[in-house]
């Protein structure tokens, strides 16, 4: 696929007719210039400010001058004519054209205009022979257009003031960012990385302000690792408006609010559904048989609401201290977070939150710190609740509160599955219902959503978490080993095709670098990410026919 970098126009009569759309949407700006002793015809939307316009390079104008003039800000030889304004009624930009054909094409341009508008000649003259040719060159397009970039006065400045023989040395310089709107300051490191670091935070703040985000990096394709110990690197530059996330806004908060309410509902239908051995016949029969087709009336269901209840409120329960986790975390480091985006899911009641950070993470350790403490804040309530809940069902008393599940939900997890059957017994989980108490639904929900919710892959918080302790190219080849074994169904039973373009669709990009992404965590929030890596796993594979029916969790045919 090619890209385009330039086009012209040659010999084009261009109108532009005073409809009432495009004077709303474009803005002609003609500004005078005493250097060259011409006037300059713009036809600029109108959102574009003049001073951002001022950046990007045209060539119209009168003079046969054969210089081509870069129009910046900086020149202060632009004027503006006040003589020419966007309220005109028509403004015609018309190319140089051949000799023998110039008295025909204006006799056409005159045969051609509309009654109501004036036939005056136009207010710009031809162009000079060396402006026969319209161009714009498409990147300055992209500049004026994109992210706002560095000023490269301030990257002198910051060249000048900012580095050093005694912090780092600059030798080369490339675009940083997704779309090259920084600047990234390649070179020696001249003293510890974290002390140099600091360092040039301080100053930088010294020297250009607020204005600016320094980032320490892993050097591209470095070719060895530096003398010091650790990955050479690299500092790039970003402004802070480019690369600080926006604020929450009033339709993401009706979003998240909405999506709650849907949560609640699906948490409620959850609690239903846990009782139907007590649900009327055409209600199970329309929610089990495939052939169903005609709804059954929804008002069979109000006796069960309240019943219900209890189990809605524990998988509630986990979602919010699972969210309150990442709270607690990040208001220590000063780190902002985004409302939660609950994801309703009737089988599990939600798939947990979507939860974004609104603050660039000063270091890997944070990102660690706040990936790990939700999840392991929602696994102690969801796995308190589970196993008090297999103590309830083996206790005689609370038999009136038990309900029957079928056995085959033990072997939807290996090691959930195998606690349950530690718990209860051979004779109570070798049968084909199990009576068991909502507890160890909603722990079992709660444990089942925080393993998927842990998984590494993309900006999931186990995304996050192995991204911190490992680095950006670790979590490339935990991902895709991830997404083979969600689409194989390895992991995750019949959840794991659902929850894979879940995944694809909202949080398969992974989290943007930290300000210091280049010093590792300690060893003992690595063993954390490992070890809770490996409980994913275990908690997501399957119970296998053969060591169901040897352990004698469910009934298991075997042929």
């Amino acid at each position: 696929m090619g890209t385009l970098t330039s086009f012209s126009f040659n010999a084009v009569n261009l109108r532009f007719t005073s409809s009432s759309i495009f004077r709303q949407r474009v803005g002609v700006q003609v500004f005078g210039s005493r250097k060259l002793n011409t006037k300059l015809c713009y036809l600029i939307p109108k959102e574009v400010s003049r001073e951002k316009f001022l950046k990007f390079r045209c060539f119209c104008g009168t003079n046969n001058s054969n210089n081509d003039a870069d129009y910046t800000q900086n020149d202060g030889e632009i004027q503006e004519d006040s003589s020419n304004t966007a309220s005109s009624t028509e403004s015609t930009v018309t190319t140089a054209s051949p000799p023998e054909d110039k008295a025909v094409q204006e006799k056409r341009t005159s045969n051609e205009l509309p009654p109501s508008l004036s036939s005056r000649p136009p207010n710009i003259a031809p162009l000079g022979s060396v402006y026969n040719d319209f161009q714009i060159d498409s990147f300055k397009l992209m500049e004026l257009l994109g992210p706002e970039k560095v000023d490269p006065a301030d990257v002198k400045l910051i060249k000048d003031k900012l580095f050093g023989y005694s912090t780092f040395w600059v030798t080369k310089e490339e675009p940083f960012g997704d779309l090259g709107e920084g600047i990234l300051f390649l070179g020696n490191l001249r003293g510890k990385r974290e002390d140099v670091f600091a360092k040039l935070q301080t100053q930088l703040a010294e020297i250009v302000g607020d204005k600016y985000n320094l980032f320490m990096v892993e050097e591209p394709d470095s070719e060895a690792p530096d003398p010091r110990g650790g990955p050479r690197v690299s500092f790039g530059l970003l402004r802070k408006e480019v690369s600080e996330p926006g604020p929450t806004t009033l339709w993401q908060y009706v979003i998240a609010i909405l999506l709650f309410l849907l949560t609640i509902g699906s948490s409620v239908e959850l609690g239903i559904a846990s009782q139907i051995n007590r649900l009327p016949p055409e209600v199970v029969k329309y929610f089990t048989d495939p052939n169903a087709v005609d709804p059954p009336d929804m008002e069979l269901l109000y006796p069960f609401v309240e019943s219900a209840l209890p189990l809605a409120y524990g998988v509630l329960g986990v979602l919010l201290f699972h969210e309150l986790g990442h709270f607690l975390a990040a208001f220590p480091k000063k780190v902002k977070l985004s409302i939660p985006f609950f994801i309703p899911n009737i089988t599990l009641g939600s798939f947990g939150a979507i939860t974004q950070f609104k603050s660039i993470l000063p270091d890997r350790s944070t990102q660690v710190d706040i990936s790990l403490a939700g999840p392991f804040a929602g696994a102690a309530l969801s796995f308190s609740m589970f196993a008090v809940g297999l103590l309830l069902s083996s206790n005689p008393d609370a038999a009136g509160d038990l309900v029957q599940v079928p056995s085959m939900l033990f072997q939807g997890s290996l090691l959930l599955g195998l606690i349950s059957r530690a718990t209860l017994g051979y004779a109570a989980m070798h049968a084909a219902t199990v009576s068991i108490h909502p507890l160890v639904i909603a722990g079992w929900c709660g444990l089942t959503t925080t393993a998927f919710n842990m998984l590494p892959v993309g900006c999931l918080d186990g995304g996050r978490a192995v991204q911190g302790a490992y680095g950006k190219g670790a979590l490339v080849g935990f991902g895709l080993t991830t997404y083979t074994l969600l689409g194989l169904g390895v992991i995750g039973g019949p959840l794991s095709l659902p929850w894979g373009l879940y995944v694809l669709i909202c949080q398969r990009t992974p989290e943007k670098p930290c300000l210091n992404d280049v010093t590792e965590v300690g060893t003992w929030r690595k063993t954390a990410v490992t070890v809770a890596v490996f409980l994913v796993v275990l908690t997501l594979l399957p119970v296998w026919d053969e060591l169901a029916e040897e352990l004698g969790i469910g009934l298991v045919s075997t042929f």
